[in-house]
């Protein structure tokens, strides 16, 4: 069972949600850039949170159904339909051996997630399925993908079959069918023409001018267009530190703003290198990776401050409602 890359949209990879215990290899976690939506869109199917999806970046795919698929599509709203009909995101839907799902540009966010009951059937490299691009390891051959690539899918998990009878049914003499519920609007991220991104400070906040700390807090930053799954550059006021420093290499991860000489921010985003030697003048808390990975070229964000204790509540609520929403996606598949 497969399904035909018709058209492969700007930038759509494999990903999951990373590649753990190599980075003292020099190896990156890489992995999805809204884990959220991965793990919602996997779970709305019955895998489980890590299996392999479909990131489209800014404008989807289009793909041929060469047999039937229980699918979810979450994150950016880039206008999914199939053979022409809207499709509604966020619940699980049942695509017709035959159609065509096309994905558009992004109106609104980054970053669509595409998964498939029963996951890839592609080979692990060092425990993952994420690409990562510059390295050409894992994913799909380890690139984007292009026309007429073949996604060879495993079939229907055990925990998919029960919501897929249903959707069979209903799907009698239609290209598809979609459950009548979905992920409650309020469980995901919110994608805001501005957005407030808050922070811990950097173990170099110091050695930054008052003024250059006065315009990290208070200066609108612009994502730039040559942003990518690496870092996000950021346009604004130049950061410069008090006196000039030179740094040993050290570690940094998922959300930590570097600056360089040029004084332009650099969010590190999910294909980050291990270590740096940039001053490092904030840390992105994990709470708000998502919504800044759903940021577009182009837009703009603030920074807010906020201390370790908010950080880790914020985290943990996050994860407390990733706990409910499983729960509750649980009870769903098996009443279906």
């Amino acid at each position: 069972m497969s399904i035909k890359v018709i058209k492969p949209g700007i930038q759509t990879t494999v990903q999951d949600l990373g590649r753990f215990g190599h980075q003292k290899e020099g190896v990156i976690v890489s992995g999805a850039m809204d884990r959220f939506s991965l793990r919602a869109a996997n779970l709305l199917v019955g895998n489980p949170e890590h299996e392999a999806t479909l990131e489209a970046t800014l404008a989807g795919p289009t793909l041929y159904f060469e047999e039937e698929q229980v699918i979810a599509i979450t994150g950016a709203d880039m206008a999914p339909a199939v053979n022409g009909v809207p499709i509604k995101m966020w619940r699980p839907a049942l695509i017709r051996s035959g159609s065509t799902l096309e994905l558009n540009h992004a109106k609104v966010g980054c970053r669509s997630y595409i998964s498939v009951a029963g996951g890839l059937m592609l080979p692990k490299v060092m425990g993952s399925h994420s690409t990562y691009l510059r390295a050409g390891l894992g994913g799909f051959k380890g690139r984007v993908l292009k026309a007429d690539d073949l996604l060879p899918c495993l079939g229907f998990n055990p925990q998919a079959v029960p919501l897929a009878a249903p959707l069979q049914e209903t799907a009698i003499g239609q290209w598809f069918s979609q459950a009548n519920w979905s992920i409650d609007p309020q469980q995901h991220s919110l994608y805001e023409e501005e957005v407030i991104v808050r922070v811990l400070r950097g173990l170099e906040y110091e050695l930054f001018s008052e003024s250059s700390q006065s315009y990290f807090w208070n200066d609108k930053f612009q994502v730039s267009p040559n942003s990518d799954r690496m870092g996000y550059q950021l346009l604004g006021s130049p950061l410069v530190t008090s006196e000039p420093k030179e740094l040993l290499s050290s570690a940094v991860t998922f959300g930590t703003v570097q600056v360089p000489p040029n004084g332009s921010p650099i969010i590190l985003m999910a294909d980050h290198q291990t270590t740096g030697g940039y001053p490092r003048i904030a840390q992105v808390i994990s709470a708000d990776l998502p919504k800044l990975a759903q940021v577009q070229p182009g837009k703009m964000i603030r920074f807010k401050e906020t201390d370790l204790k908010e950080a880790h509540e914020l985290y943990l609520q996050q994860e407390l409602n990733m706990e409910q929403l499983r729960s509750a996606l649980s009870l769903k598949l098996q009443a279906t």
